[in-house]
């Protein structure tokens, strides 16, 4: 009997594991592991060929990987018409940008043709620097020629006694040397930052205007130059999703977006350059639908 069973197992055992196999699925094939998540370098090279956008601000157009809105702006444009170069830097001010050399190494790269957005204004209200200071980057209040002399104690010119200009004096420096590389200058008003207060009929608007957009409008009325409001559009937009849904796109304080706001942000821009009808509109990929006017009893 045990000889018959050894000479029947192996032939059942095959059947029933052929069987099995008929009923158990094929097992799903490996997944590979996807491939690392980079992002383009800021300084990716630019097509001599074309003209470029360069993008000259603080940390809400730069602000880490996608945290800035000139870092998704090149998302709109047709880069085989123009190229877009984020050359903001976080945390600088129309003065500091100019004193650690930035403006000089963005300055060499501009060319015949280009165009500059200049946005300053966040970090432009910070001390002057001297004794006990941690951030000397501000700059004097105004547009005019007023200067004073304040001896360093810390940043790039530590230890030197530095002339300080009017945030209009830096600004118009901007423009000057923007032109003279045959480049065209544009003003940019500041981003909207989270800060809502009661009208007089009690409903809640969110902060506009600015001294430092007030500075930048004037140069460029004088100065003939484009002003792109897009603080404006953007804050219009804001209004109209309300406080609570605006400060899920505030993660990290009342200044500085998500990188959906920043996305936000730079079709505010795309959206207030289509207002102003700037020559850079011929470089979309398409127009973004410009938002209804706000009437004066919505405001």
């Amino acid at each position: 009997m045990f000889r018959s069973l050894h000479r029947i197992m192996p032939a059942f055992l095959l059947a029933f594991s052929t069987a099995l196999v008929a009923q158990t699925p094929p097992a799903a094939p490996a997944v590979p592991p996807p491939p690392p998540q980079t992002n383009l370098p800021q300084r990716a090279p630019l097509n001599p060929s074309l003209p470029t956008i360069f993008v000259v601000g603080d940390s809400t157009a730069s602000n880490g990987a996608n945290l800035g809105w000139g870092s998704h702006l090149g998302d709109y444009f047709d880069l085989m018409k123009v190229n877009v170069a984020n050359r903001a830097i976080a945390g600088r001010s129309s003065r500091s940008y100019i004193d650690e050399g930035h403006w000089d190494s963005t300055l060499a790269e501009i060319k015949p043709g280009d165009y500059v957005l200049l946005q300053w204004g966040q970090n432009d209200g910070g001390d002057l620097g001297g004794a006990g200071s941690r951030n000397a980057r501000g700059d004097l209040k105004g547009d005019g020629d007023a200067t004073q002399d304040v001896m360093q104690t810390t940043g790039p010119k530590s230890g030197q006694v530095e002339t300080i200009h009017t945030y209009g004096w830096y600004n118009r420096k901007y423009v000057a040397d923007t032109q003279a590389k045959g480049a065209t200058p544009m003003f940019l008003s500041m981003t909207i930052r989270n800060v809502w207060k009661e009208d007089a009929n009690g409903v809640q608007r969110i902060e506009r205007e600015t001294n430092f957009n007030t500075i930048m409008k004037k140069i460029a009325d004088q100065d003939h130059l484009a002003f792109i409001d897009m603080a404006s559009v953007e804050a219009d937009r804001l209004e109209a999703t309300g406080p609570e849904k605006t400060a899920l796109l505030f993660p990290i304080d009342h200044t500085h977006t998500s990188a959906v706001g920043a996305d936000l942000n730079a079709q505010s821009v795309v959206i207030a350059l289509e207002q102003a009808h700037s020559p850079l509109v011929a470089f979309l990929k398409e127009k973004i639908p410009l938002p209804a006017p706000v009437s004066e009893t919505a405001k």
